[in-house]
């Protein structure tokens, strides 16, 4: 008797375990990972979109996206992204600042790798340098 009851102990055990392994996951897959400004000028527009899909089988939750330095400002979609949606993470670099840019955009989510960096990058030149340039 102990014997039979130690047996299904384990089959039921093993049965939750399988079970919580098959239970969805969300992943989420940049389109590209770092958005390049390129050369821009000062004072020129600095929002940017880093575009991205949940390529997994669960609701994909973004809890929180931080930046490196306060003059990137990111910002998150605020609804759960669905199973092969798509959504968009907006992030605005203050041009007001000449000389390069090099930011790391760090976003928490729920999906399988929980954290996740994304990078900007360019340089902000002065008008005149640009108008030289040209």
């Amino acid at each position: 008797m102990k014997k039979v009851m130690m047996i299904l102990f384990i089959g039921v055990i093993s049965m939750s375990i399988n079970a919580q392994d098959t239970t969805g996951k969300a992943q989420i897959k940049f389109k590209t990972e770092v958005v390049d400004y390129g050369e821009i000028a000062k004072g020129s527009d600095g929002v940017r979109q880093f575009e991205f899909t949940n390529t997994g089988d669960a609701p994909l939750i973004i809890s929180r996206v931080y930046s490196s330095c306060g003059c990137t400002i990111p910002k998150k979609p605020e609804a759960p992204v669905a199973p092969g949606e798509s959504g968009i993470i907006e992030v605005k670099y203050d041009t007001k600042r000449v000389g390069p840019i090099r930011k790391t955009i760090t976003v928490y989510s729920n999906a399988e790798e929980s954290t996740k960096a994304i990078k900007i990058k360019g340089t902000v030149l002065d008008k005149s340098v640009l108008e030289k340039n040209d």
